[in-house]
């Protein structure tokens, strides 16, 4: 499966791959590794998706800003990838962070969103291991922040 075309299939419409903000880099190739910073949740008009989740925001408020999260990734190894998806060999691992209150227990409901999207984009390929973790802020205030390892052919 051509993943471009699965993106347009699905009507996808990536954001840009943004660069980083402090010292450090988007993405990193090691041998045939591809490791992506943290995306943070940012809406489709580039605002910052903020608060907490079960406070702020509702699971299915979380769960579509860890979509949000998952297509900042997908560009970022697309970018990394010099346009060409067709490098990719699978999706090792993601991890989310979810903002939440103490009391929230369903972080991994919440990074389903950022799976989902991974899983829809590469089929098989995009079938990963994944750690889902509560914590008490993120950056800038965001509400999900996610970070990925891919396998590159």
């Amino acid at each position: 499966m051509n993943y471009d075309e699965k993106i347009k299939e699905l009507k996808i419409k990536l954001p840009e791959a943004k660069p980083p903000v402090g010292n450090y880099v988007a993405t990193k190739i090691s041998g045939k590794m591809l490791f992506i910073s943290g995306q943070i949740s940012i809406d489709e008009n580039g605002q910052l998706i903020k608060g907490k989740v079960g406070k702020d925001l509702d699971t299915d408020s979380g769960y579509n800003a860890a979509k949000r999260c998952a297509l900042s990734i997908i560009a970022q190894v697309k970018k990394a990838c010099d346009n060409d998806l067709t490098k990719v060999k699978s999706c090792i691992k993601l991890t989310g962070f979810v903002n939440s209150t103490d009391d929230f227990i369903d972080q991994p409901k919440v990074i389903n969103g950022a799976s989902d999207v991974i899983a829809a984009v590469f089929g098989d390929a995009g079938m990963h291991t994944r750690a889902a973790v509560s914590t008490n802020s993120l950056p800038l205030g965001v509400s999900v922040e996610v970070d990925a390892i891919f396998e590159l052919n």
